[in-house]
């Protein structure tokens, strides 16, 4: 490759012009920024790309005719951009959210999701929903492009305010006009999802009531409503995961009476099967166009495996894989015939990037990178790892090594992610390789309670908040310091959201392990998170309550146990320096969770750095305050374990 032929002629240039110099370090604003390249949706047809672009805080839409120039585009300035979807050929519905008080509406800032559309033709852009009557400029729910009589039609989940309460509503969007109607008038105030077929028609709903957490499954048959199920789901709503094989079918994940997760399909009268087998259970995928269950993909192991029921569409997805090799490569969007395939690839030696696969040509051309900047001099290497926790217990993760340095006795960093139930991918990770290019090696743990190793994995974290699931990162460190891997005396822990909390509870819970520890957004009260998430419940027990407090272990908001795991009321017993970072608009884990835990060190006594993201939320979207808590976190961890 070009990448490779250049890298060894550097080096031996390198060679032949006298002692080798340390290379210097990559810049830190090359893993910081926001991706060069967010996404790339190709539309139906086949004939376009809509490509959004960053470049510092500023997000740009371009349209490109395949093979040819620019059609269309606009700059959107620093809109938090969450999606773009195709409604037709010539239209997109570009999905942003605003972290916002809505006058009127009781509680914080919450963070609102709102839908427009660009309209191809003319390059212009102009927001849905504004302009029906009672109802706020807002979506809930993912939009449902349809063809409806040869028209493009935008099907929206709004809100809709009905006697003062609002209502989930579904409205319908001709997109040649923009014009606007209410599509169904029997949404209730429990409506959390609807499914619409392929001729626009709404067919099903999930309803949840959130007090007595019982979801229910309605269906509509020859015009009317009617209830086909329901059960007792304390820790949320089962929600609808789109049609079934046959594009008419309902297929809802549930779990059976051992808390397993299964895949269940309803016919519109109620009777239903299980598909126990011939899908993979991580994410679905559907025909664009019938809506038909096509099949889905999971992360097993290291290899992400796409599996179709169709021989003939299993056929295509490994045609467009098999050119990557060893790549870790995901499906990003495909026309409507699958004849034109847009993947992302993440190489294990250069970075992720964008592709376009035609197999009519049988050619694959490279969009453009992920990240700008990254490249060979600036990836460090992976490793997947496994090792056993104190109980016994297999543990997974990844390892990545400092670039050029040799394994042994290096500093370490601890990289929990957030959920708790999420988990860590062998894909690229922006967060771990700044931190390698430093001189660091990052572990980054699934720990138990972690996503993708099946359900008992996931349930040998409940009650383990602050507990095992905190010994399980402290017994990654010790098995890399008995290999000889890492310096046991030069590690710190960083993360995010629960991995946050992972590198506080590592100050106060789980302490003699590390160095120093970074906060970003992380809880450190779980008393009074829970408390603020009832409040804005109308002090009613949410099942996002129900669900922290199955993985902390306790009964209520008064169980003292609460106290013992929560960083702020063991504040005291901190002895190594401590870093909080919080966006000013997080709407997930309250900035005030950050106060509060400065705060409370202050009162004990303990120093505190304490940086604020102003404008920022929980997904760090904006490419400034980003790449300021990459560069502020790193600051912090070089001055307290110097990588040299």
């Amino acid at each position: 490759m070009l990448k490779t032929l250049c890298a060894a002629t550097a080096a031996c240039f390198a060679m032949l012009s006298g002692p080798a110099l340390a290379a210097p370090k990559p810049n830190l604003a090359i893993y910081g920024q926001l991706p060069t390249i967010e996404m790339v949706e190709i539309s139906p047809e086949g004939t376009k790309l809509a490509i959004v672009a960053s470049s510092g805080d500023q997000r740009i839409l371009t349209v490109r005719q395949i093979g040819g120039g620019v059609i269309s585009g606009m700059n959107l300035g620093t809109a938090k951009l969450r999606g773009v979807e195709w409604a037709g050929p010539d239209h997109l519905l570009l999905v942003g959210s605003q972290t916002a008080i809505v006058p009127g509406v009781q509680g914080p800032k919450q963070e609102y999701f709102m839908v427009s559309d660009f309209d191809v033709a003319t390059g212009k852009q102009a927001p849905l929903l504004n302009d029906q009557a009672g109802a706020m400029n807002i979506i809930v729910g993912w939009p449902m492009p349809r063809t409806i009589d040869g028209q493009a039609v935008a099907i929206l989940e709004g809100v809709r305010f009905v006697d003062n309460r609002g209502q989930v509503t579904l409205y319908r969007t001709l997109m040649s006009t923009r014009a606007t109607k209410i599509h169904d008038l029997a949404g209730e105030p429990n409506t959390n999802g609807w499914l619409v077929n392929a001729a626009g028609e709404p067919v099903a709903q999930s309803l949840y009531d959130q007090k007595r957490g019982v979801w229910y499954l309605k269906t509509k048959v020859g015009g009317a409503w009617r209830q086909i199920d329901e059960a007792v789901t304390p820790m949320g709503s089962y929600g609808l995961s789109g049609f079934g094989r046959d594009g008419k079918s309902i297929l809802v994940w549930r779990t059976d009476d051992q808390d397993e997760s299964i895949l269940r399909e309803y016919q519109m009268d109620g009777t239903h099967q299980d598909l126990a087998q011939g899908v993979d259970q991580t994410a679905l995928i559907h025909d664009p166009v019938t809506l038909a269950l096509l099949g889905g993909y999971k992360l097993d192991g290291d290899d992400l495996r796409y599996t179709f029921f169709d021989a003939t569409t299993q056929k295509t997805w490994d045609s467009v894989r098999k050119p990557f090799g060893a790549d870790y490569v995901s499906l990003a969007s495909w026309s409507h015939d699958r004849r034109k395939v847009v993947v992302r690839a993440d190489s294990k030696t250069e970075g992720p990037g964008y592709f376009l696969v035609n197999l009519d040509t049988k050619r694959a051309d490279f969009l453009g990178p992920v990240y700008k900047g990254v490249d060979a001099n600036s990836v460090s290497p992976v490793r997947s790892i496994k090792y056993k926790a104190a109980d016994g217990l297999e543990i997974s993760g990844y390892l990545t090594l400092p670039k050029g340095r040799d394994p042994k006795n290096l500093p370490l960093i601890v990289l929990p992610h957030g959920g708790p139930q999420g988990r860590d991918t062998p894909s690229f990770d922006w967060w771990s390789q700044a931190l390698a290019s430093r001189g660091y090696a990052v572990l980054q743990p699934n720990f138990r309670g972690s996503e993708g190793f099946g359900w008992d994995f996931i349930k040998a974290g409940f009650g383990e908040w602050g507990k095992k699931m905190q010994t399980d990162l402290s017994d990654g460190v010790r098995d890399l310091a008995r290999q000889g891997i890492v310096d046991p005396k030069r590690v710190c822990i960083m993360g995010a959201s629960y991995g946050g909390y992972a590198a506080l509870a590592g100050a106060t819970l789980d302490k003699g392990v590390y160095r120093c520890a970074v906060s970003v957004a992380g809880p450190s009260d779980l008393q009074t998170m829970l408390a603020t998430d009832r409040e804005l419940h109308d002090g009613e027990r949410s099942s996002a309550q129900r669900y922290w407090m199955r993985f902390m272990g306790a009964n209520g908001l008064r169980d003292p146990d609460l106290a013992t795991i929560s960083p702020a009321r063991q504040a005291a017993k901190i002895d190594i320096p401590v870093l909080l970072i919080h966006g000013k608009d997080d709407t997930v884990v309250r900035y005030d969770q950050s106060q509060i835990m400065a705060s409370a060190m202050k009162r004990a006594g303990k120093p505190v750095s304490f940086v604020t993201l102003d404008g920022e939320d929980h997904w760090l979207s904006r490419g400034a305050t980003r790449l300021k808590m990459l560069t502020e976190a790193i600051a912090f961890v070089e001055k307290h374990n110097p990588p040299e």
